[in-house]
């Protein structure tokens, strides 16, 4: 891709991102401009991934493609910075990924026709592993959603969605990492307990993890009969999962999800 890609931030998901996007080639370092608040984050950005940092007026004004990835209370002060860069002949597209930021909110605090891109990937680009939710304003064009899709699926899947299912998004793909993180780590303490070394642990936690997602995405099949192969007649896993029905181990990871999507519901609300 020969166009220029901006980042105003880069913390945890813009430094997953712009990895991601180094790491499939589809930009080079040199296209790259990166701005951050403290020097702190300016010298780990540029000695991690050897972009330059520039000021938010230059990446605007030299950028193609940008990403905001400050939080969402900052939106405010960066937009009101920039947003006289933004005219009918230097219109970049503008990639947000801020939870609980609507595309409407966005549109106000810029105050004019900008092409705008909604966007909710997880942490696990900086595997090539994301699931992104992307959804666009009326001022993207085919084009400009190929550009998008291609940057995204550079470092994992990738969707299009409405915005109305954007808060379910949130609690389904961008939070639940911590989830699993949570069930590995949960898994590895049950396996120590039974004698095993903890790093041989967490490899035999994470790689059934890993295992059973692509079963589900490769093979097709429904989660719950796949569930129902592995359950013997009386054998040890039905009795496991006996105990995690007993312990409400569904209802957790549903009211835990629904906690996240109220919490990105009140966030888009202030």
């Amino acid at each position: 891709m020969a166009k220029k890609i901006g980042f105003i931030g880069c913390g945890n998901m813009g430094s997953a991102i712009l990895n991601g996007i180094l790491e499939a080639g589809i930009v080079d370092k040199e296209n790259v401009l990166v701005s951050a608040r403290s020097q702190e984050s300016k010298d780990r950005i540029s000695e991690e991934f050897g972009v330059s940092i520039v000021s938010n007026d230059e990446v605007v004004m030299k950028s193609d493609i940008i990403f905001l990835a400050v939080k969402p209370g900052v939106f405010p002060t960066v937009i009101e910075e920039v947003k006289d860069l933004i005219s009918d002949t230097h219109m970049p597209l503008i990639i947000s990924v801020a939870a609980g930021m609507k595309i409407k909110k966005i549109e106000d605090l810029f105050g004019r026709d900008i092409k705008l891109v909604r966007t909710m990937p997880n942490t696990p680009a900086l595997v090539g592993e994301a699931m992104s939710a992307i959804c666009v304003n009326d001022n993207v064009d085919d084009k400009d959603k190929e550009t998008v899709k291609e940057i995204f699926e550079s470092f994992g899947e990738a969707e299009f969605i409405p915005e109305s299912l954007m808060d379910a998004v949130i609690g389904v793909s961008g939070s639940s990492p911590a989830y699993i993180y949570m069930l590995i780590e949960a898994m590895a303490d049950g396996a120590v307990l039974s004698g095993m070394p903890r790093k041989q642990a967490y490899k035999f936690a994470a790689q059934s993890v890993l295992g059973s997602a692509r079963m589900v995405l490769e093979s097709g099949i429904h989660p719950g009969e796949l569930k129902d192969a592995v359950c013997s007649p009386g054998g040890t896993t039905i009795s496991a999962v006996e105990v995690l029905e007993e312990k409400g181990f569904r209802d957790a990871v549903i009211s835990a999800e629904k906690a996240a999507v109220d919490k990105s519901i009140e966030m888009s609300k202030n």
